[in-house]
């Protein structure tokens, strides 16, 4: 479908606009209280729409342990070891290491028998690659600590759980509506996170956001609930490769935003990455490669 790959394109923007959102809040709470109260609120706005649809969270008794699993571990899992490996490394060079997630999509998609692989969209998933390390440029390179190699087996573990549950969820989303999935999966991993927020303190000691604070949190939580029903819908509709490949619009977003509004500097490295980013996504998404993949 045509639409699918407009859907997961919006999902890359969406996901580079709430990490610049996220950098301007996060110093406000600790990261486990964040990634809860965004999910927390992205459900909240999930289930309006279920009453809406008509569309009862109802799944056969074999089905709810995987779906609760797959939203712990996309929501929860991922974003611990991410924040775990961030202590370790810089921002660049761990949003290079997870701009990997499309390929390893496609090789556990592969080996799992659910895609094909082709020469045109693993060479499109590798330029996308190519695109992120050119647009943050000299970042990437830069001093690391001595044990820098744990941070980066964490954001590469990260990659992998999410590269898993896109190719896992695909069964359940087209057993059931996208929407009680979605919904069910966020609210799972909402109960996970506030384990860890317990453990920051977020239930004892945290004083709350300010104003600027809570309208950031909120467009985040508001944004991740709209565009994970989209993304899950996209990957309903599409591989999973093709839905994740999209992901290399996130730093490029972010950048540009970060260039927008928070004074950071327009390079030419960033326009070069960006255009290797769209050269790689039609090359991923041209006529020849979906037909060969089909």
């Amino acid at each position: 479908m045509k639409i699918a790959p407009l859907a997961a394109a919006s999902v890359g923007i969406q996901v580079g606009a709430a990490m610049v959102a996220t950098r301007f809040v996060v110093g406000e709470s600790g990261p486990a209280t964040l990634a809860m109260m965004r999910y927390a609120i992205g459900a909240l706005c999930l289930l309006p729409l279920l009453h809406w649809q008509k569309q009862p969270m109802r799944f056969a008794r074999r089905d709810i342990l995987p779906i609760a699993g797959l939203g712990i571990v996309q929501f929860g899992v991922l974003i611990a070891l991410l924040n775990y490996g961030l202590s370790h490394v810089s921002a660049a060079r761990a949003a290079l290491l997870f701009a990997c997630f499309p390929l390893l999509t496609m090789i556990v998609a592969a080996l799992l028998g659910r895609e094909s692989l082709t020469w045109a969209k693993t060479a499109g998933v590798l330029l996308t690659i190519a695109g992120v390390a050119l647009a943050l440029g000299e970042k990437v390179f830069a001093a690391a600590s001595a044990d820098h190699w744990i941070g980066e087996a964490a954001v590469l573990l990260a990659a992998l759980c999410g590269a898993v549950c896109s190719v896992l969820y695909r069964p359940y989303l087209q057993r059931y509506p996208t929407l009680p999935v979605g919904a069910f999966a966020m609210l799972a991993s909402v109960g996970f996170l506030a384990l860890l927020a317990a453990y920051e303190g977020a239930f004892t000691t945290w004083s709350g956001y300010s104003a600027p604070g809570w309208a950031a949190v909120i467009f985040i939580g508001i944004s991740s609930g709209l565009f994970y029903f989209i993304w899950l819908w996209a990957l309903r509709h599409t591989s999973p490769t093709r839905v994740t490949i999209f992901l290399g619009l996130s730093p490029v977003t972010a950048a540009l935003l970060g260039t927008l509004l928070l004074d950071e500097p327009f390079t030419m490295p960033l326009a070069a990455g960006l255009l290797l980013v769209l050269a790689g996504l039609w090359l991923a998404h041209r006529p020849k490669a979906r037909s060969a993949s089909a």
